[in-house]
């Protein structure tokens, strides 16, 4: 064998290497499903509130593993952790071998007092997650004003001084407290061992993740989804996290409390009304709410996606809190920048 052929053979050998995570990613390799955008369901009062039991969670884990030492804004870790933020909503039984087969092992549930939240870890990372409204389920008749009242009547709007500094939600304050001498040994001992912490959830879940960031401070990440405002001025001020909030459309949850009185926190990443993903960076007070980005000359994700097959009409608003929306446009516009890598 002459070095001229010894040559090309390494040469071939070394692109094929390279090349392969192209060919798994296209669904070329044996251990990879086909790369593919996920349907976007027309919403109706059957399929609008979690859990959902028939979607496939973490299914596409293998092609896009958590970037778990990531600082900067990932959309594999924004698609990971909004389908950590829907599944919770459903029962412990169901929730436990999800994250297990997501290469999770140990899942511990806290319960208290109406506070729920998962801490679901392997020996690199844990994902704390919390869980939203109880009024976004299925289980409950649907009531769009019980929905706000959650956040203006049954949960305290008024501001409490915060442990860190500046003033908060004293609902969402309250609904920490309850369940936080629990979790936080856990979080503790997870941090001795130097597993990184992740942080998310929805809805209510995601105010309570802000909060519970807020206070752990050495965390890894921070992602929200449809979060309300939790704090007031000095709080944004002083809130030095890197954290993402990733905001659907014209989501309702998004703009309550009101502003003036309460201000969001972390870098705003939103969803515009083609699926389509977009970070802004906030300059005025009005770019914190969801219904100030708009581009409706963005191409979509998977065609016509903001639609509605029930014979009652469901408000945009309402449908764009819907957090299995969440999981869907993140993948699907994670499939989207794959693919085009690829081609390219």
């Amino acid at each position: 064998m002459n070095l001229k052929f010894k040559f090309k053979l390494l040469s071939a050998g070394i692109l094929f290497m390279l090349a392969f995570p192209l060919f798994a990613t296209l669904g070329l390799g044996e251990d990879f499903p086909l790369l593919h955008k996920k349907n976007i369901p027309a919403m109706t009062f059957n399929n609008l509130f979690p859990p959902y039991k028939d979607y496939e969670y973490f299914q596409n884990q293998k092609i896009a593993p958590f970037e778990y030492r990531m600082s900067s804004f990932s959309l594999v870790n924004a698609w990971w952790l909004a389908e950590a933020s829907t599944l919770v909503y459903a029962d412990e039984a169901y929730v436990r071998p999800r994250f297990t087969e997501a290469g999770l092992e140990r899942i511990i549930f806290f319960n208290r007092s109406g506070t729920q939240c998962f801490i679901a870890s392997n020996s690199r990372f844990a994902i704390v997650v919390f869980r939203g409204s109880e009024t976004w389920n299925r289980d409950n008749r649907f009531d769009p004003r019980q929905m706000i009242s959650d956040f203006f009547t049954d949960i305290d709007i008024r501001l409490s001084d915060w442990i860190r500094g500046g003033k908060v939600h004293t609902g969402f304050m309250t609904a920490l407290e309850s369940i936080w001498d629990d979790m936080q040994p856990e979080i503790k001992r997870l941090q001795d061992q130097g597993v990184l912490i992740w942080l998310t959830g929805h809805s209510l879940g995601a105010a309570l993740a802000t909060l519970a960031a807020d206070r752990l401070q050495n965390v890894q990440g921070l992602y929200t989804f449809g979060s309300p405002r939790v704090g007031d001025q000095k709080f944004q001020q002083r809130f030095g996290l890197k954290a993402f909030r990733v905001v659907n459309g014209r989501d309702i949850v998004a703009d309550i409390p009101p502003k003036g009185l309460y201000h969001h926190v972390g870098e705003p990443i939103f969803i515009d009304q083609n699926g389509r993903i977009h970070a802004r960076h906030r300059t005025t007070e009005e770019s914190d709410d969801a219904s100030c980005y708009s581009d409706s000359n963005a191409s979509g994700n998977g065609g016509e996606v903001r639609k509605s097959d029930s014979p009652l009409y469901i408000p945009s608003s309402i449908r764009d809190h819907v957090p299995m929306l969440y999981s869907i446009y993140l993948w699907n516009e994670l499939v989207e920048r794959l693919t085009s890598c690829v081609t390219e």
